[in-house]
């Protein structure tokens, strides 16, 4: 099956974009350069096209009341315009997603799932609302999604064109407006995936040209570019945000994933929602594993799958790893047993069969002033 194409694929083309299929759609990996893209995030800002994002739709009286049972985190607590990240589990306690939900009314809300993940949350949200009295609809294919992320996001943002531009400053992390960018109308929000400040913008398929050609002409004078796939993966690292099929999945816990407040929050807040027996279990045994942050001593990069020793033993895996654009020296994140965390326990990283040393540090590796 060939993969999925957005409605920017043609503006990609244009750019010199080199593709890459990701999660079953064709997307931009680079333009030029990747480690330009990223250096233009965190000095200025970079326009992505996560069109391969999925968009559903939960709406109905009884929407919020669904959502705090289909999910861990109480999406009823939001206020109309606020988002939360949260988790999809099964009655297993496994994760299925991470995703993020905007409440766009008091009855209205948006679920943002994965691109690889998209069909495995709508059918479980599907199911789950079987008899519920919500209404789950797949919008992904009536909704484009453009972001601008980086220092001159909100300058670039305003300078493209907004309807309401008080309200894009006024706009809070983890928040949404609707408004229009560039003559067209778009939900504006406060998210990012970058460690960057920035906005993602939803608008329709048609409007999707329109919105990323504005953002990069009032962010020419800056230095904005369009950034692909790779330098979205280093910047998300270096600001220790996990990334599903790697930090997060069906065989890591949400604890080991560093993400027990979460769970914690949800079972202090709930009374049931699916996966809550079996999150009770893993939150009363000790996490076998611990995702830590891994800073590399030599310039040999360390990637995902390498094995971390300890000695000749093995003690855990690099899930994540990227020589670090910002730092000037390799990051990853591995999932590592905690015995391995103890003061003096030098750790190296298997590298091809060559060992590359390196050591625990905190996460994230990388703040924005």
């Amino acid at each position: 099956m060939s993969p999925r194409t957005t409605p920017l694929e043609a503006a990609h083309r244009e750019a010199g974009a080199v593709f890459t299929d990701f999660g079953g759609w064709q997307m931009p990996l680079k333009y030029a350069n990747d480690v330009a893209e990223h250096h233009a995030v965190r000095r200025a800002a970079g326009v992505f096209d996560l069109s391969h994002m999925g968009e559903i739709a939960v709406e109905g009286p009884a929407a919020a009341a669904f959502l705090d049972a289909a999910l861990v985190s109480r999406m009823s607590a939001l206020a109309p315009g606020r988002a939360k990240y949260s988790l999809l589990v099964d009655e297993a306690g496994r994760v299925l997603d991470d995703l993020i939900t905007y409440r766009l009314a008091e009855d209205r809300f948006l679920v943002v799932p994965n691109a690889a993940n998209g069909e495995v949350v709508l059918r479980a949200l599907q199911e789950r609302a079987d008899g519920s009295g919500a209404a789950v609809e797949d919008r992904t294919e009536a909704t484009a999604l453009v972001a601008v992320q980086g220092p001159a996001a909100q300058d670039t943002l305003l300078a493209a064109g907004v309807t309401d531009p008080d309200a894009v400053r006024g706009l809070r992390y983890y928040a949404c407006v609707p408004t229009e960018v560039a003559g067209v109308p778009a939900l504006v929000a406060r998210t990012g995936y970058t460690g960057e400040d920035g906005f993602e913008l939803y608008t329709a398929p048609a409007h999707a040209r329109t919105v990323w050609d504005a953002l990069l002409a009032a962010g020419e004078e800056h230095g904005v570019v369009p950034s692909g796939l790779a330098a979205r993966d280093s910047l998300r690292l270096e600001a220790g945000m996990p990334l599903y099929g790697h930090e997060l999945g069906p065989e890591t816990t949400p604890f080991e994933a560093g993400l027990g407040r979460l769970v914690e929050a949800a079972l202090r807040s709930k009374d049931d929602f699916v996966g809550r027996a079996a999150l009770e279990a893993q939150a009363a045994e000790p996490p076998a594993r611990v995702l830590v942050g891994l800073k590399g001593l030599t310039r040999r990069p360390v990637r995902a799958g390498n094995t971390v020793l300890a000695g000749e033993e093995t003690v855990g895996e690099v899930t994540s790893g990227v020589p670090s654009p910002t730092l000037g020296h390799p990051v990853a994140m591995a999932l590592l047993r905690p015995d391995a965390l103890e003061p003096g326990v030098p750790l190296e990283a298997d590298v091809r069969g060559r060992r590359a040393p390196v050591e625990v540090v905190e996460l994230p590796f990388y703040r924005r002033g």
